[in-house]
């Protein structure tokens, strides 16, 4: 097993309409291909991380709590995987290769056993889906590029609530992290 399928934050909070910090239609038209991608992953054997953001309720050390309102608050349903995502991981979830993880930092990498865990699989390449494209999933790629990843980045399956931010991403995955983008 070489290479690593990352689902980042696609959470009710940052997809569903009345999410806490969502982007709206930007993630809702990515569904599908979502959906499409991970389930490709799990049933070719490939492993597959669900990174999912992780905050405690009124934790007023967070440094995001400056920046964004409340989100993806451990145990509510704004934390829960959005639409059809979220059927696909209940299917999958006791597989071998699917990995639920929980993250408190924009990159999955961060305070996390991630690296560990790719490493231990022997996996030297991450293809990377989800939201937000100019925050949780750009920090995840610099910090597999930092830590020598080869990165896909799957365009048609990474949203941002941010039109410029998104574009200005994709640029910066291919110009500035040597990533793929498809």
């Amino acid at each position: 097993m070489e290479k690593a399928l990352i689902v980042i934050d696609y959470t009710n909070d940052f997809i569903d309409q009345e999410g806490a910090l969502t982007c709206g239609e930007p993630g809702q038209r990515i569904e599908t291909e979502i959906t499409s991608i991970t389930r490709q992953f799990i049933e070719s054997g490939d492993y597959v991380v669900f990174a999912v953001d992780c905050h405690k309720k009124d934790d007023k050390y967070h440094p995001e709590n400056k920046l964004y309102p409340p989100h993806n608050i451990e145990g509510t349903k704004g934390r829960e995987l959005y639409g059809m995502l979220g059927t696909l991981y209940g299917k999958y979830k006791e597989k071998s290769n699917v990995y639920w993880m929980d993250k408190t930092r924009y990159s999955a990498f961060a305070g996390t056993d991630l690296d560990m865990k790719l490493r231990e699989r022997g996996i030297t390449k991450v293809h990377l889906i989800g939201c937000c494209t100019d925050i949780c999933v750009l920090h995840t790629a610099v910090d597999a590029y930092n830590k020598g990843f080869s990165i896909v980045i799957h365009e048609k399956a990474v949203a941002s609530f941010n039109k410029e931010g998104h574009q200005w991403a994709l640029d910066h995955f291919k110009h500035c992290l040597n990533a793929k983008v498809i």
